[in-house]
């Protein structure tokens, strides 16, 4: 808000500088963002009389002026028709800077050089006129800076006005916080009416069909004015604040806004309708012309200000085009009124439309400075547009908004802000902001602040009030002591990043992909419909199709992870991502969140052709991976199943992996139509773990095992089966046999030969014998493996190799 200084000390005295009164409203919170003195360009502008006028050698129509400024004289060609000898003029020097943006030199004009030139007041920018030369009066003294001599000197201070202090936004407003922070009391502008007019409810009526947008609404009527322009000590004022002059009713409007802070409108009151005003909520899709000329389609909370028939103007924000202000107007209405600020500023924003008047209402105006707004204005009316002023108003006020009482504990306040006040000195400080303060015994005080302060409504806030007046540099500067420590990480995340760590020393890269997927790649992976992964929770408000929906698995976005490098040229791969899966759960809104630990494998199995062969990775490479994974949580007992594949994975080389009974999650080949599905050029290897069941089901601290005392006997045994028949089946039948012996088995070789027979397979399995107390001889070796064999070969109907 920009404030100007003469006009501010109409209402408070201030002993400060412009410069000191800046830094002084800062530190209260109101802070200055620049100074700026008016009519800077005025500054080569001086006043001067004409001595002489001779008539220009080489042109007819222009003369030669010899002009004094009362120490030195100047010539200056001019073609003004008004001049003559001994007149006042303003003559603008050479280096001056018009406000039209022309640069005075001096210059040859038809030949003679010409020292300045002689302004018109619309060439200095202090008037309309521009017919001739300003002829000021002849008591100004000679040589003065023009706005010196006519006393427009003012400085102008540019004031950021926080959302929450609506009540600063005039100048009456300024000056309370002046006389707050000076010591000083305001003087609020005097109104005297003469209301020798007819009854104003006789001639007007007033009707509010949303009390609760329009919380009061008054109205006054002026007759018999004549529209004209403003008086210059009005222009002045306006013009200060950055608004043009428009005629003197409009600009009453105008003024009253920024002397108060109270937006008004003034309604030609010959063009209403029934001589009435109607406060209503527009009809969706209404029409209606605004002041600007623009046809605007309302929405049904814009709040509207109708006659008996039509609206006339949009409520807080912009008048109508056919009830405004003409030359031709006697009789006005003038409207002031309190709009609910959440009405006022939901309108402006979806009608597009900002205006000096909503910029107010948006904030808040004072509810009981209504009518003392209007007052002022029908004062100014009178006055300046010569009218009369009819006998009363009207004041539509149903529900009056009473100002809260705040019980202020002082002590309590002195320990948040860390001062020692007194009592008194609270009190004092908050009676500064007009507050009525009453004690209220045991260092307590009862606070109703003044109407105009709705920002102020609990204890806290009159807290900070006296905070910034007492002086924020009055607040002592302390450290907090707290410990400072933290909580070890959870065995969860320390878990999660070991495995992190393994995965990338195994040469696998880390991705973040989006939690939101679209649903058809869920799909895409093959998922039968009554499974949770296709029916995954879907956002209310998605930025896409792409990510409509949270995922339930981490394979789709490692696929077009995996795709996107492919079509780059980037075919061997090691990915994985370590995170939540959102898992829908039957009659919940929420779903159940679970880690998840998945990976790709592709291309070659060392990316590097230096260091090893052409062979790319198979199925010993996941299953290798996976191993290495499952060996970090130490588990018991791990056990490698074919059967139940998901349907994304190949039948020929996948398997599902097992704790006891817990599925723990799959790993293999992706399946040659999902590879197709997702445009995959290379075929892709993958596994996909519950990592929360993992943890659930590890092994903190593995039990230690001395090393054995006595040596171990092998034996092996190499078996012929079915080509169907599990390899892992012989292993699982030989590891259930109670043979105390026998200490562990592995399979070491799996051959294919057409000697065999047809559908046959040789498994090579490892026994591996060792007594805990002696050596065992081959005698006890023989007869335990022997009989291990023949159960072996009647049990799956094999024979030896």
């Amino acid at each position: 808000m920009i404030v100007s200084l003469n006009w501010l000390r109409d209402y408070v005295d201030c002993p400060l500088s412009a410069g000191e009164l800046a830094t002084a409203l800062t530190m209260a919170g109101l802070e200055v963002e620049g100074i700026h003195r008016r009519y800077e360009t005025l500054k080569y502008v001086v006043t001067a009389r004409i001595a002489r006028i001779e008539r220009h050698p080489r042109a007819d129509r222009l003369l030669l002026c010899q002009v004094s400024d009362g120490s030195r004289e100047y010539r200056v060609v001019c073609g003004a028709p008004n001049l003559s000898e001994g007149a006042v003029v303003p003559l603008a020097l050479p280096g001056a800077e018009l406000p039209s943006g022309v640069s005075i030199r001096e210059a040859e004009i038809r030949g003679v050089r010409s020292q300045g030139m002689l302004c018109s007041q619309k060439e200095l920018a202090l008037g309309e006129d521009a017919a001739g030369i300003w002829l000021l009066p002849a008591y100004i003294p000679l040589g003065v800076p023009l706005a010196e001599a006519l006393g427009l000197e003012d400085e102008l201070l540019d004031v950021s006005i926080t959302p929450n202090r609506g009540d600063c936004l005039s100048i009456v407003g300024i000056a309370r916080e002046v006389a707050a922070v000076c010591g000083t009391r305001v003087r609020y502008p005097d109104i005297e009416l003469t209301e020798d007019g007819s009854d104003v409810h006789q001639r007007a009526a007033v009707t509010v069909e949303d009390p609760e947008g329009c919380p009061r609404y008054s109205a006054r009527l002026v007759e018999g004015v004549h529209i004209g322009p403003s008086p210059q000590w009005l222009r002045e004022r306006l013009e200060s604040a950055g608004l043009r002059s428009i005629n003197n009713i409009v600009d009453v409007t105008n003024y009253v806004l920024l002397e108060l802070g109270q937006p008004l409108h003034a309604f030609d009151f010959d063009r209403l309708e029934e001589s009435r005003i109607v406060v209503r909520r527009a009809a969706a899709g209404e029409r209606f012309v605004t002041l600007d000329g623009v046809e605007r389609t309302l929405f049904d909370d814009t709040l509207l200000i109708c006659d008996g028939r039509r609206p006339v103007a949009v409520a807080g924000i912009m008048g109508g085009l056919d009830s405004e202000i003409k030359p031709e107007t006697t009789r006005v209405l003038i409207e002031s009124a309190f709009f609910q600020p959440s009405c006022i500023r939901r309108s402006s924003r979806k009608l597009g439309l900002r205006t000096e008047s909503s910029y107010r209402f948006e904030r808040g105006v004072d509810p009981e400075g209504v009518i003392r707004a209007l007052d002022r204005a029908a004062q100014l009316m009178a006055e300046l547009g010569g009218g009369r002023l009819a006998r009363g108003r009207i004041d539509v006020y149903p529900n009056r908004q009473e100002r809260p009482k705040i019980t202020l504990r002082v002590d309590r306040m002195n320990r948040f802000l860390g001062l020692e006040l007194s009592t008194d000195e609270v009190a004092e400080v908050l009676g500064r902001l007009e507050m009525e303060v009453a004690p209220a015994g045991d260092r307590r005080l009862v606070v109703r602040p003044p109407s105009f302060r709705l920002d102020v409504d609990r204890e806290v806030d009159l807290a900070e009030e006296v905070a910034r007046l007492v002086g924020y540099n009055r607040v002592p500067v302390t450290l907090p002591s707290a410990s400072l420590g933290c909580e070890p990480p959870s065995p969860h995340l320390r878990l999660r990043q070991a495995l992190k760590e393994r995965l990338a020393g195994a040469g696998f890269f880390e991705v973040l992909n989006y939690s939101f997927v679209s649903e058809k790649s869920l799909e895409n992976l093959g998922t039968a419909p009554e499974f949770a992964e296709i029916r995954p929770i879907r956002l209310l408000n998605p930025l896409s199709e792409e990510q409509a929906v949270m995922r339930t698995s981490l394979l789709p976005g490692l696929l077009q992870t995996a795709r996107y490098n492919f079509d780059r040229a980037n075919i061997h791969l090691r990915l994985f991502e370590l995170s939540r899966v959102f898992i829908p759960v039957a009659g919940e809104s929420l779903p159940r969140e679970e880690f998840h630990c998945a990976g790709v494998l592709a291309g070659r199995r060392d990316p590097r052709p230096l260091y090893g062969d052409e062979a790319a990775v198979d199925f010993s490479d996941v299953k290798g991976t996976v191993e290495d994974i499952l060996d970090l949580f130490h588990l018991e007992k791990v056990e490698w199943k074919a059967s139940d594949l998901p349907p994304y994975c190949s039948a020929a080389a996948g398997a599902v992996v097992f704790s006891g009974d817990v599925l723990i999650g799959s790993l293999g080949k992706i399946s040659l139509k999902v590879q197709e599905t997702f445009d995959l050029k290379w075929p892709v290897f993958y596994f996909e773990l519950n990592f929360d069941r993992l943890f659930a089901l590890r092994c903190e601290r593995p039990m230690f095992q001395p090393l054995p005392r006595f040596p171990f006997v092998v034996r092996d045994m190499a078996v012929v089966v079915d080509e169907d028949l599990p390899a892992a089946e012989p292993l699982r039948f030989i590891e259930g046999q109670p043979e105390p012996l026998l200490e562990r088995i592995e399979i070491f070789d799996c051959y294919r030969d057409p000697q065999l027979g047809t559908g046959k397979k040789s498994v090579g399995y490892r026994l591996v014998y060792r007594a805990p107390d002696r050596n065992l001889t081959d005698e006890e070796v023989n007869e335990v493996h022997e009989r291990l064999v023949r159960k072996v070969l009647a049990t799956f109907g094999a024979t030896l190799r």
